[in-house]
């Protein structure tokens, strides 16, 4: 069996993928202590080591050999996101941003030598801003051997409930050419070049129902009291704040096009993907149930495709925290899958 390592591991989303494609955990990495408590309460998942540690405190040679190895993970993506993008360029650190984890990647690269890496991040590392570190990392990465392909996807074209756009890095040992791009599975029927050749986009619905009853209700998901629910209550499932201008019958406030962000009161639709979970959102920032109420931790954990049984530790904010920030398992298993087929 393969062996990998997971560096920023988190709560386990791209780790639950890699054991779904068919290796054998031999270490988790991460630093934030419930991350770690949750990884630890899903020990049976896990058969290696789950380190609560710094990255540039961890030796990788010890997790060396000669047997098949990978090394997957996904850096801090806040130096790269896009809710940096009001900072000045010249005042914007990148390189030097002390959340900026790609030469650890690299290292832990250097050290492990695996025959293949995953890396992950999110679709603004290509932003022009970015673009230089990034066309760095993958220098690097070339220049200690490894032919590296770039991804860029959306995780509902491959099957998982939730528009969530995503960069991969397939890092191959001694690869003499790029590997082909993994193929998407399904696709948007909403869009003019809808293949249907592919599956239908997945909705929410099958996932998250099973989770309505008032067994899994939260206090934290009544809105009911908060400053824009009446809004919330009148904008159509699938839609946003910007639905609310064009309603018959409708003499609440709308707010002016533009003026909001875009996941400003997002309702989901059932029969639709979610947008992207957010591991910090705004108390008015979507997903919304139709509802019109917050979700539930099952449900956002349903939606990033983790195991039902599977246990989180912490407050509700840092529990959305781990989930919004995970990888869909379903997403890291198929990426795993493919830089295994082809591994050297």
């Amino acid at each position: 069996m393969v062996r990998c390592v997971s560096i920023f591991s988190g709560a386990g989303g791209l780790d639950i993928g890699a054991i779904r494609a068919g290796v054998n955990i031999n270490a988790c990495i991460e630093h934030d202590s419930d991350a770690v408590k949750t990884l630890r309460l899903n020990h049976t998942l896990f058969s290696g080591d789950i380190l609560e540690a710094d990255i540039q405190d961890i030796g990788f040679d010890q997790w060396r050999s000669a047997d098949e190895t990978i090394l997957v993970g996904g850096p801090p993506c806040q130096p790269f996101s896009k809710n940096g993008y009001w900072v000045k360029n010249d005042n914007r650190l990148i390189q030097n941003d002390p959340r900026n984890m790609l030469g650890q990647y690299i290292r832990a690269i250097l050290e492990l030598n695996p025959n293949g890496f995953l890396f992950e991040n999110v679709e603004s590392i290509l932003h022009p801003t970015n673009l230089e570190t990034f066309e760095k990392f993958i220098d690097e990465a070339k220049a200690l051997g490894y032919a590296c392909t770039v991804f860029k996807t959306n995780s509902a074209d491959f099957g998982v409930p939730q528009k969530r756009k995503r960069v991969f890095v397939f890092g191959i040992r001694g690869g003499k050419s790029l590997i082909p791009l993994p193929i998407a599975t399904h696709s948007d029927p909403t869009k003019k070049n809808y293949d249907e050749a592919l599956l239908p986009y997945v909705g929410v619905s099958r996932f998250i129902k099973k989770f309505s009853g008032k067994k899994f209700a939260e206090p934290q998901e009544d809105a009911s009291n908060g400053t824009y629910y009446n809004e919330l209550t009148h904008v159509p499932a699938g839609r946003n704040y910007m639905a609310l201008s064009s309603l018959k019958n409708y003499e609440g406030r709308s707010f002016r096009a533009g003026g909001r962000f875009w996941n400003f009161l997002y309702k989901l639709h059932p029969d639709l993907p979610s947008i992207t979970i957010a591991a910090q959102p705004g108390p008015w920032v979507g997903p919304f149930h139709w509802d019109s109420r917050r979700l539930r931790v099952p449900e956002i954990a349903a939606i990033q495709m983790f195991p039902e049984n599977y246990k989180f530790f912490g407050t509700r904010r840092s529990i959305q925290k781990q989930i919004g920030n995970a990888v869909p398992c379903l997403l890291g298993e198929k990426m795993v899958k493919h830089l295994m087929e082809h591994l050297k």
